[in-house]
């Protein structure tokens, strides 16, 4: 019991002292302080990162807005991590921890985790070079694997894709095997136009010839004029001609589907007919019957 009584009675006067309070407030303010100094210089950094960029722009020495968008992404990145962890450290420092020792431990133990974190080392290495030769940037519309998608960010640990309908994936680097990136070449619109047997295919084909002339000032996404390739098979019901047009990449879906409608409402305007499923009616009694009238 006189033991538990020296400890309370030990705290109570430090508790009571006033220098105890003084250093207190002294380490509370500290903290503050290096808590609102690392937001700001992460808030003033990100912004003078895209003042640097935005004025690389207008220089001679440009490289590509995918690369710029990438670049700016990780360089952001990097200094969260690092203003961060400096202030973590400065935190540490006024809380009376050793932070020298701290370091020399937590580069031992780091070196005993290194050889059972080798997918965190490959995921690292990996992104290194996804972003050191360019294989894709932010903005790239890509297939990884079984998932395709937006290139929303690319770290040095993880690659963020996000689909169409909304959902983020988020990938190791290290698992990104094959890579098809669709947004380096031009895209290729392609649309079938069917007709039925009934119509004159050399009429149809001038038609669409002649509307396919006045196309490419419509959309300024198409590069190059349209073909009419011609015949592209013959169903049950009707001819398929076929047209490619050679548009900004991923602009093909757009293009196809504008094209569609309009060849569609040219072909209508003209007469021609949309093929539609036939049945022919077999009856086996006036088969038959015709059958003994002709014997």
């Amino acid at each position: 019991m006189d033991y538990f009584a020296k400890i309370i009675r030990n705290i109570s006067e430090k508790l009571s002292s006033e220098e105890v309070w003084l250093a207190i407030g002294v380490g509370f303010l500290k903290i503050l302080g290096i808590i609102i100094i690392s937001i700001l210089v992460v808030r003033v950094g990100k912004l003078a990162i895209q003042n640097i960029f935005a004025a690389r722009r207008h220089s001679l020495l440009r490289i590509s807005e995918r690369r710029e968008a990438t670049l700016l992404k990780l360089l952001q990145n990097i200094l969260t991590y690092v203003t961060y962890f400096i202030a973590i450290l400065m935190i540490l420092s006024t809380l009376n921890v050793k932070v020298g020792a701290l370091l020399a431990g937590a580069g031992i133990v780091g070196l005993a985790v290194g050889f059972g974190a080798q997918s965190l080392v490959k995921d690292i290495i990996t992104g290194f070079f996804i972003i050191f030769e360019d294989q894709f940037s932010v903005g790239d519309h890509v297939r990884i694997g079984q998932f395709e998608g937006t290139v929303e960010e690319i770290g040095l640990r993880t690659t963020k894709i996000k689909q169409w309908t909304g959902e983020l994936h988020i990938l190791p680097n290290g698992s990104i095997i094959e890579v098809t990136n669709f947004s380096l070449h031009n895209s290729v619109a392609v649309v079938d136009i069917s007709v039925s047997y009934e119509e004159d295919i050399k009429r149809v084909e001038q038609i669409i010839q002649e509307y396919l002339v006045t196309v490419k000032d419509k959309f300024e996404d198409i590069v190059a004029e349209p073909q009419l390739l011609g015949v592209q098979s013959m169903g049950a019901s009707e001819v398929t001609l076929r047209v490619t047009a050679e548009t900004a990449p991923m602009k093909h879906f757009p293009i196809a589907r504008e094209m569609r409608k309009e060849i569609k409402l040219c072909l209508d305007k003209h007469g021609i007919e949309i093929p539609y499923p036939r049945l022919v009616m077999y009856s086996r009694q006036e088969h038959e019957a015709a059958y003994k009238k002709g014997v």
